[in-house]
């Protein structure tokens, strides 16, 4: 891990919706230490300022896939690089997601919006280890279908092996699909409940109502692991600024086990 920005130089830019782009970024000298899913870097958009963002693709030759969602001053910076530009990298930070303990397990991957972003190299690598896991499910919520991320790779997954549902909660006149919240999508999984690992990502409510649906399907807690966000500044524990409870996710998390994190998500405002 490092604590000063290293250069990255873009590679490619694609465009995944109205306000989100995904880079793929290559070190111009020396790189970072490798990622693993569920990680994150803090990208700094030079003269702006820097971000959290979560690798949403893990590539040979250190190169990394970071998805950002325009919604502020950097994040829109840094959905404006364009091919050759540089961006500053430091990481990798935090608690990637636990890939040994759902060994064995049917897969359940539960994202909403964005979420899907630090869950991506997760079904990458299921898929990539059939032999290591059960079946893999990945449910998906978005607010409209012109939202959904990495619409190009779903049917991807669903080739190799992967059960993929996505549901909206603004349908067009041309969605054919699911309309709701992604938890109504639970109802479909038909894996054995106390053979189930689960990586939830999204909204915190959406987090909250998901792992709740699952604990009454009987899903133990233990089986859930959740990415949690706060506002982080320095990545290493340092400022305070992403406590939760005794948690400093930029440290001790943003994945965290489910039979920690819900008592802390049951706290309004925490």
């Amino acid at each position: 891990m490092t604590t000063v920005p290293l250069p990255y130089r873009v590679m490619s830019v694609e465009a995944e919706n109205a306000d989100c782009v995904s880079l793929q970024v290559t070190p111009s000298g020396r790189a970072l230490p490798e990622f693993s899913p569920g990680r994150f870097a803090m990208l700094y958009a030079f003269g702006v300022g820097e971000v959290p963002i979560s690798v949403s693709a893990i590539r040979a030759g250190h190169r990394l896939v970071h998805t950002v969602r325009a919604v502020g001053a950097v994040t829109a910076a840094l959905c404006r690089l364009g091919a050759g530009d540089t961006v500053g990298l430091r990481g990798p930070f935090g608690t990637g997601w636990d890939l040994d303990g759902p060994a064995g397990s049917e897969v359940l991957v539960v994202a909403g919006g964005i979420g899907i972003a630090p869950l991506r190299p997760v079904v990458r690598h299921v898929l990539r280890h059939p032999w290591r896991y059960g079946r893999l499910r990945v449910l998906i919520g978005a607010r409209a279908p012109e939202d959904l991320l990495y619409r190009g790779e779903l049917d991807h997954w669903r080739s190799a092996g992967a059960r993929v549902e996505v549901t909206v909660d603004r349908p067009g006149p041309a969605w054919r699909g699911s309309v709701g919240v992604v938890t109504t999508l639970l109802d479909r999984v038909d894996a054995p409940p106390e053979r189930t690992s689960a990586l939830i990502c999204g909204p915190e409510v959406m987090i909250r109502h998901t792992a709740r649906a699952l604990l009454e399907r009987g899903v133990p807690a233990q089986g859930l692991q959740v990415s949690l966000e706060r506002n982080m500044r320095c990545g290493t524990g340092h400022c305070g600024h992403c406590q939760l409870g005794p948690l400093l996710l930029c440290r001790d998390g943003p994945v965290v086990g489910y039979d920690r994190a819900r008592t802390l998500l049951a706290v309004r405002e925490l």
